[in-house]
């Protein structure tokens, strides 16, 4: 069947359709997105301002259409941190309802924590042992570790490159002390953590998801996106030490010369190296491997896991 799944992210809005069933690998058919940025409508109220709410719906309303031409017969929106935590989020998501027919749901922290452990499960497989994820969104960190489909822990903190960056940069760049302050209080967050989290067992398998892993694996050096999803990429413990200097002390400028770093991202990729800095050495995580599929894939393969199995009746029959 043709799934559509309309991802409202805190940094993205992004259409994705793919072509599925039960026991297959999705593949993909279409994709439309637009770097929209949410949380930049947010005013000091965290009320998403009316410009913000119009190039939403939108968008939505071009996403359904869209879904609509290429044959998609169930569509799934979820939206995330932005919406989760304005303080009008609920109003928005009704008024988007009434105008285009579509509803959205809005995914806890956790479980966008599980969903995406369920993603990361599924492309490394079972002899990947106990796995530790983490996902840098724009509006949120999320860790999550297991030895199931399900993990065992899953945690969501506001700890995303874009929340951070808006809430404790004024400068591009920043700051040597806005950048040591914003350094504390990461570690700060995450280290409340990894108690809870390492108490399950040591990983067997460290991964990362998401835009901003991506693009940090990329300028140390992984390989390029056309390469294709199926080659090797990771992020070692020392460049990404590295890479979190530097990248605090360039310019969004500079910053989107790099390697791999779209234009869009740049001004929030030093907060995000910060995060992923953080993570990689209080978890003491040597090498993270990069993981193609993130939440999108684990809300369709969710979905997928609910539809009927396809049994040939008669190849198990007794002869």
């Amino acid at each position: 069947m043709r799934l559509g799944v309309l991802d409202i992210g805190s940094n993205t809005v992004h259409l994705l359709v793919v072509d599925a069933h039960r026991g297959a690998r999705p593949m993909p058919a279409y994709s439309h997105k637009v770097d929209l940025r949410l949380t930049q409508y947010l005013d000091e109220h965290n009320r998403l301002a009316d410009e913000g709410i119009e190039r939403l719906g939108a968008f939505v309303e071009e996403a359904v259409h869209l879904a609509e031409d290429k044959g998609v017969e169930d569509l799934l929106a979820f939206a995330t941190s932005a919406v989760r935590e304005a303080a009008n989020g609920e109003q928005v998501l009704a008024q988007i309802d009434d105008r285009c027919g579509v509803h959205i749901e809005v995914l806890s922290g956790r479980d966008e924590a599980r969903l995406t452990f369920l993603a990361v499960r599924r492309w490394f497989g079972w002899s990947s042992g106990r796995l530790l994820a983490f996902d840098i969104g724009g509006g949120s960190l999320e860790i999550a570790a297991g030895v199931d489909e399900e993990p065992d822990v899953a945690v969501s903190l506001p700890l995303g490159a874009g929340r951070l960056t808006r809430d404790w940069f004024t400068g591009d760049p920043p700051s040597a002390d806005e950048v040591r302050k914003l350094r504390k209080h990461v570690r700060a967050e995450i280290a409340r953590t990894v108690g809870g989290v390492v108490r399950f067992g040591e990983p067997n398998r460290a991964v990362a998801t998401s835009k901003t892993f991506k693009q940090l694996a990329r300028i140390a050096g992984a390989a390029p996106s056309s390469d294709g999803e199926y080659v090797s990429r990771s992020l070692s413990r020392q460049d990404m030490a590295d890479w979190a200097i530097k990248l605090t002390t360039m310019g969004s400028q500079e910053r989107a010369e790099l390697s791999g770093v779209s234009e869009g991202r740049a001004a929030q990729l030093a907060a995000g190296a910060l995060v992923a800095d953080a993570a990689m050495d209080l978890f003491e995580v040597h090498r993270l491997e990069v993981c193609p599929w993130a939440l999108r894939e684990g809300v369709i393969l969710r979905r997928l896991d609910v539809l009927p199995g396809r049994l040939d009746q008669s190849s198990t029959s007794a002869e």
